[in-house]
C-alpha cells in the first residue's frame, strides 16, 4: 500500500508541476475529466493540436494515435507537440539543475 501511494503522490507531483508552468506561460488550464467522445469529437472537427500524458518516469509522454471501437486518429501527424516538449524540456532542466527553479521546487539533501 505504501508503494502504491508513493506512486501516486509522485505522478501528482508531476501534474500540479506541469500545471504551474502552463499557468505561468499563459497557457489556459482546466481540471477536469475530459470524455473520450469529446476528444475524438475535437480530432473530427480540426481542433485537437496535441495529446499527452504524466506520470514519474516518463514525465511527459506524446500520445501519437487513438483508436476508440472503429475510430481511429493521429494527433499532431504522430509527433510530439510543442507544448508537450516544452513541458519535458522545462520539467527535467529543473530536475536536472540545467534551468533555474522559479518555484523552489529543487531542494539539496544532504
Amino acid at each position: 500500500i505504501a508503494f502504491g501511494l508513493l506512486i501516486q503522490i509522485a505522478n501528482t507531483i508531476i501534474i500540479v508541476s506541469c500545471i504551474e508552468l502552463l499557468k505561468k506561460w499563459g497557457i489556459p488550464v482546466s481540471e477536469e475529466r475530459l470524455p473520450i467522445a469529446d476528444v475524438m469529437k475535437a480530432s473530427h472537427d480540426g481542433k485537437l493540436e496535441e495529446v499527452f500524458g504524466t506520470g514519474t518516469a516518463a514525465v511527459i509522454s506524446p500520445i501519437g494515435e487513438l483508436k476508440v471501437d472503429d475510430n481511429h486518429i493521429v494527433i499532431n501527424g504522430g509527433e510530439i507537440g510543442p507544448v508537450a516538449h516544452r513541458l519535458y524540456e522545462e520539467l527535467t532542466g529543473i530536475q536536472t539543475c540545467r534551468r533555474p527553479d522559479p518555484f523552489g521546487w529543487v531542494v539539496e539533501v544532504g
